[in-house]
């Protein structure tokens, strides 16, 4: 297995992965806290080891363009490059950081032990056991284990499943390269302004950016999620500005608004207030977007996908819960041909 690193001088690797670039002393993690420096070679720590593994509608992803009704196969991770104050997955992607502190031989023992092998081939039998349609690499940022993603990967795509990333959108250019099976990206875009992305999230916001133009320039398929954030991420302005940049690259991308709930170390800011969250899909669908959605409200009119010609529902939703109307990713109704991966 060819992993994402360079050598460099006095033990020192520069690690490939994401748009961190970090480098790694020796017996040092990176930022994710599970790429590290043994002895001047890169180790991925959590190799073949998965924090958790589930069976889920692959709306929970989110994605609402691609094969709809059908079941994910998710996996997950211990780590991540980020440092979101908001994580709703804490337990996986922090936790880590505050056990191990940089240090591998702590993040490993922790890894080990709270971790349980597999193989790729296990990974793909079960998905098709479990008449999966789809694996998901999700829960925490994929993008830490890109290689551990690609073995998977290619085994998935020989046996007709889908593959699908759940991420924050801070791959390199080498990760995306390398993910050439991957089919489906759904692209945590947290705000649009840089002070956010560097006081709460711990990255830059001109990184993403430059990852979804990417992505989308692969002709990969693509879907972006926003967790509106009361008094944090919710600016009338920013949020225009968020939907003209979709709009700007696609203005088929499907934009998921989601409501916060209190979690990690964002307890004392409030649920997010259904106006709000109706607020933003305005702006979304004024900026010409045919598909915005909210999120984590079952039962809200706007979790439907509305065909964009003649207006009508063409997949009802209630939560998990969904009625496919459309034939072949045509409208029943107009005939008109929705954006996604149907098939």
């Amino acid at each position: 297995m060819e992993l994402l690193y360079e050598k460099l001088p006095d033990a020192k690797i520069k690690c490939l992965a994401c748009k961190h670039y970090c480098i790694i002393p020796e017996n040092k993690t990176g930022i994710c806290h599970v790429r590290a420096n043994i002895k001047g070679e890169l180790m991925l720590l959590t190799h073949r080891m998965v924090a958790a593994k589930h069976l889920d509608p692959i709306e929970k992803k989110p994605f609402y363009h691609v094969l709809p009704q059908t079941l994910s196969y998710s996996l997950g991770t211990f780590g991540c490059n980020f440092r979101c104050l908001f994580c709703q997955n804490w337990q996986l992607s922090q936790i880590i950081k505050e056990v191990a502190k940089y240090d591998a031989f702590k993040a490993s023992k922790f890894i080990q032990t709270y971790s349980s092998p597999f193989s790729p081939e296990e990974v793909v039998e079960k998905a098709l056991q479990l008449n999966a349609k789809s694996i998901a690499y999700t829960y925490n940022e994929p993008t830490i284990w890109v290689e551990g993603v690609k073995e998977i990967a290619v085994l998935a795509k020989k046996h007709g499943l889908k593959n699908l990333m759940v991420s924050s959108g801070y791959e390199s250019e080498e990760t995306l390269n390398l993910l050439e099976e991957v089919d489906a990206y759904n692209i945590d875009l947290k705000s649009f302004s840089s002070e956010f992305y560097i006081n709460i999230v711990g990255s830059k916001l001109e990184n993403v950016l430059e990852t979804i133009e990417s992505i989308h320039k692969r002709k990969k398929w693509i879907e972006i999620t926003t967790l509106l954030i009361p008094g944090k991420n919710n600016d009338e302005k920013e949020l225009e500005d968020m939907a003209s940049f979709i709009a700007g690259i696609d203005k088929n991308i499907p934009w998921h608004i989601s409501r916060f709930h209190p979690d990690y170390k964002m307890t004392d800011v409030p649920p997010t207030p259904i106006k709000e969250l109706e607020k933003a899909i305005r702006i979304g669908e004024e900026a010409g977007l045919n598909y915005v959605y909210i999120g984590n409200v079952p039962g809200h009119e706007k979790e439907n996908t509305y065909c964009p010609c003649c207006n009508k529902i063409v997949i009802e939703r209630s939560g998990y819960e969904v009625k496919n109307h459309l034939i072949k990713g045509k409208c029943p109704y107009c005939s008109c041909k929705l954006a996604g991966i149907w098939e």
